[in-house]
């Protein structure tokens, strides 16, 4: 992937992302009528997916992009490694995880924001966290294997996902776990149409992972982004849950 063509290094989508992850329910969500269950879908990636009462060892967390789900693995992993594409997601990542507050601004309608800060999510444990640029399409190929992989939205973002999808045996040990969530939103502009899916995407997944993974759940999984403070994006991902082969 061409990093100079990358939207999200932009400082619009970095305030969106960090919003995303990290806002509060009354500064993404102040109307009580709205849809409370599709928030904090980052660490929810986590939490509703995976035994987090069971100590694991090592996490990788692909697509990673300002954090929030890297520190939700701390929680329960000995250690995380977060990997995305783009440079500014990972330098707020890195800087929140070196105890930086970080100040952003949240877009309320116009020319009018409000600025808000976001620090390290307490119960978190950074000093097991690393985060590192990287494309994963072609992930390096020293990084061994993990007991967690969690991919959140990423599949439909990639130029050709079954690079990705084709490397993560090698990634999950024996007995591991995958994660992935998906809105299933393929568009030309991220994955050119001859390396979409050709009928509905988890059968793809099924198809493509089938030989190393068992899946073990699948489930619907709301989400909310603000745009300002009158329209919002929502989304339903479909999650599935994977266990490596022994």
């Amino acid at each position: 992937m061409d990093e100079s063509n990358n939207i999200y290094e932009s400082q619009e989508l970095l305030d969106q992302y960090l919003l995303f992850h990290y806002g509060t329910a009354e500064e993404v969500l102040p109307y009580p009528g709205g849809p409370h269950e599709a928030l904090g879908f980052a660490g929810r990636t986590v939490t509703e997916n995976l035994d987090t009462g069971q100590v694991r060892g090592r996490a990788l967390d692909v697509g990673c992009a300002v954090g929030r789900s890297s520190f939700e693995l701390s929680r329960f992993c000995e250690s995380v490694t977060g990997i995305d594409f783009s440079s500014a997601f990972v330098d707020a990542a890195t800087k929140l995880r070196d105890g930086e507050t970080l100040g952003y601004s949240r877009l309320d309608e116009g020319t009018q924001s409000t600025p808000l800060t976001v620090h390290i999510p307490e119960g978190s444990h950074p000093e097991r966290i690393c985060f590192e640029v990287g494309d994963a399409t072609a992930l390096r190929e020293d990084l061994g294997e993990f007991d967690v992989v969690h991919a959140a939205n990423l599949i439909c973002r990639l130029p050709d996902p079954s690079k990705f999808l084709q490397r993560l045996p090698s990634l999950v040990a024996p007995g591991g776990q995958l994660v992935l969530t998906t809105p299933c939103t393929w568009l030309g502009e991220f994955t050119l149409p001859e390396f979409w899916p050709q009928g509905p995407t988890l059968d793809w997944l099924d198809s493509q992972l089938g030989e190393s993974f068992r899946r073990t759940a699948a489930r619907d999984m709301p989400f909310l982004i603000r745009e300002h403070s009158r329209k919002f994006q929502w989304s339903v991902a479909q999650a599935s849950v994977w266990s490596r082969y022994s």
